[in-house]
């Protein structure tokens, strides 16, 4: 155990989901002395998935808690953010230092420092049953697992979630965002002097794309080893338009999100085709350099609790912000930080441990939600009265825009 032995006994902790939200709090609980295991339903590394991440102040301190030192916290620096027009020339910009990292660099310095016998894959949760002592966590595979604490960390498709709150689910808000990364070494050297070393944006009616660098395979910052990452959204209506989108060549519907590999050659072929009609050169060059583009369909969602009994909800298992403030790592490690210090506070009184956090991250949550809501509401296509059309205009505003995409919003 990490922590000397304490005279309370500190909960035995069960968490489902092995992504960077459940191994903060495991790793945060572990080290304040809880006996604490995390279980994985995906059977391989998760190293290769995810993409950038926008970090904040709050979540590299959340990882100093979790043990990783923040200066191996893999980030590449920015310094500035750029709006281009649809020429290429700069049309406005904003000096805002920001790190941006890499989800697998994360994920896999959360991954060396938990202990590797508390890490299970391949263990598919399938409920929860509350008993007189805790919680037990049921397993696909009939394990079952007591325990004084059982957190659901699994995600937007959350399982726990589905079991407490069934008629709660993510609401697609009409776009997806296409992703991707690109090498700085195939970058070209026009390209790589207008934006690789800046955050930038390019700002069309019903789209937004911005791209920014993180750091190469292995975590590398050499120059010339760098990546750069792509988000552009786009409107995809849910009126079949969707469901072809997340349908592979065989005709298998993917509904909780297609592999890259499957996604149908000819949507391949329309997003090349769209990217040199409607963008700026340098954004144009780097869509055409995404060797896989993948794509992830817009939800959000919000829950009328994060706790029941002795099951409780982090992350995007619970409120689901759009990414548009780049706050979901940020909210994960908020969530997970409060919830430590409360059961490491009140280890005699868990309930009351509990009602807290449960307040005080559903307000947050509450708020973030609706704060992102706002920042993507230029994506829309219609719009009920003329506030809401102002209100989309306000965000599509190149100085908005620079002021508030991938930044915490103002305290609730």
């Amino acid at each position: 155990m990490a922590a000397a032995s304490l005279a309370v006994r500190l909960p035995r902790v069960v968490v489902v989901g092995g992504s960077l939200g459940g191994l903060l709090a495991a790793n945060i609980l572990w080290r304040a002395g809880c006996d604490v295991t995390v279980h994985e339903r995906i059977g391989e590394e998760l190293l290769g998935r995810g993409a950038g991440v926008a970090a904040h102040p709050e979540m590299f301190a959340a990882f100093a808690r979790a043990g990783v030192n923040i200066k191996d916290a893999i980030g590449t620096s920015v310094e500035e953010r750029v709006v281009l027009a649809r020429d290429g020339s700069v049309m406005a910009r904003h000096r805002l230092p920001q790190t941006m990292c890499s989800w697998s660099s994360l994920l896999s310095l959360l991954r060396a420092t938990f202990p590797a016998d508390r890490y299970f894959t391949g263990m598919e949760f399938s409920r929860a049953e509350q008993t007189d002592a805790g919680v037990r966590a049921h397993f696909v595979d009939r394990m079952q697992i007591e325990a004084d604490l059982l957190i659901g960390a699994d995600g937007i498709y959350s399982t726990l979630r589905r079991q407490l709150w069934p008629d709660v689910k993510p609401a697609y808000a009409g776009y997806v965002a296409w992703r991707g990364i690109v090498p700085e070494a195939v970058v070209s050297p026009e390209t790589h002097e207008a934006i690789f070393s800046r955050y930038a944006f390019y700002l069309p009616p019903g789209e937004h794309m911005l791209g920014y660098p993180i750091a190469g395979e292995g975590g590398s910052l050499q120059e010339g080893h760098r990546r750069y990452n792509i988000v552009w959204y786009r409107r995809v209506e849910d009126d079949g338009a969707l469901r072809w989108l997340m349908t592979d060549e065989t005709g298998k519907h993917h509904p909780l999100g297609i592999p890259p590999g499957l996604i149908r050659a000819e949507a391949l072929l329309e997003l090349r085709g769209a990217s040199e009609d409607n963008l700026p050169p340098q954004f144009r060059e780097m869509v055409e350099l995404i060797e896989t583009p993948f794509f992830q369909s817009i939800v959000d969602m919000d829950v009328p609790a994060m706790v029941f009994g002795r099951a409780v909800l982090l992350g995007d298992a619970a409120f689901l912000a759009r990414p548009h403030c780049g706050m979901g790592v940020t909210k994960a490690a908020g969530d997970a930080v409060l919830l430590a210090e409360l059961i490491t506070a009140f280890p005699d009184d868990i309930s009351h441990a509990l009602r807290v956090y449960d307040t005080e991250r559903r307000r947050y949550g509450s708020y973030l939600t609706a704060h992102a809501r706002r920042l993507g509401s230029q994506m829309k296509r219609s719009f009920a009265s003329d506030g809401e059309r102002a209100e989309a205009e306000y965000y599509r505003r190149p100085e908005t825009c620079l002021r508030n995409i991938s930044l915490p919003p103002d305290p609730p």
